[in-house]
């Protein structure tokens, strides 16, 4: 917590205090700020590290979720962050850049924070590549006239959030070469209105039926939720793309799956 003058930092801690395990009080507001941003900036320079890696290895056959796994085995030094299909919420894909405009004032570059914002925003394009280049190897068919369900909606699993889903990038990348595509997820019954995907307003989900999945030319795992059944979702599909190792975590193996 932060406040700029002795009284509004006693509030505060009255408040928070009441509710919180215990509260850290900084010097000002603009240090709270800065706390805050330092958090997020964290996170999203290490994923962007880490979805650099996963294209890195998977170039090279090696699985990027084994090697964080062992690699957070060692006690110190090492802090496991995970790959994915791009960021969604606000305080990682957003927030940085707060930091990113204001530093332009004291003629400061921000490269990390910016490099890291183009290596995460470019997460779909990837998923969408590997997705069709799965289809092509597996099938012998490209995107187009391809149906495709997505597994999650949601920009993480287990909520209703879907600010600045990446999922909604997906969809739109797909649609964009051809293929028709549909979702399923228990926690997102409709696409609401957003910000940059307007279009998709009003896109219901599909309902849950094991027999349909095969109908799909592939499925894609966007937000790996835990109530999904992901025995039968294998089972039962031709081909799986999965971006959050979720089939894995699982205990699912198939020559079906293809990590992206």
């Amino acid at each position: 917590m932060g406040a700029d003058d002795p009284t509004s930092i006693k509030l505060a801690n009255a408040l928070y205090g009441a509710i919180v395990t215990h509260t850290i009080p900084v010097s000002s507001m603009k240090t709270a700020e800065a706390v805050k941003l330092t958090e997020n900036i964290f996170r999203a320079v290490n994923i962007a590290l880490v979805n650099e890696l996963k294209i890195i290895y998977d170039a090279m056959g090696i699985d990027v979720w084994e090697v964080i796994e062992a690699a957070k085995s060692k006690p110190f030094g090492f802090m496991p962050f995970y790959p994915g299909p791009g960021l969604g919420g606000h305080c990682i894909p957003i927030d940085p850049f707060y930091l990113t405009w204001k530093a332009r004032e004291f003629e400061i570059s921000t490269r990390f924070i910016e490099l890291a914002g183009e290596i995460n925003a470019a997460m779909p394009n990837y998923v969408v590549d590997k997705l069709a280049r799965s289809l092509d190897e597996r099938a012998g068919r490209g995107l187009r006239g391809a149906k495709i369900l997505m597994i999650g909606i949601a920009y993480k699993k287990n909520v209703e959030d879907i600010r600045e889903s990446p999922a909604f990038k997906l969809i739109e990348l797909l649609e964009e070469r051809g293929a028709a595509v549909d979702f399923f997820d228990p926690y997102v019954q409709k696409i609401p209105l957003t910000r940059k995907h307007a279009a998709l307003a009003g896109r219901p989900s599909i309902a849950w039926e094991p027999k349909a999945i095969g109908g799909y030319d592939a499925v894609l795992i966007a937000t790996d939720h835990d109530n999904i059944d992901y025995r039968t979702l294998v089972e039962q599909a031709s081909l799986v793309i999965d971006t959050r190792n979720a089939c894995a975590r699982a205990g699912m193996t198939s020559p079906k799956i293809v990590k992206a």
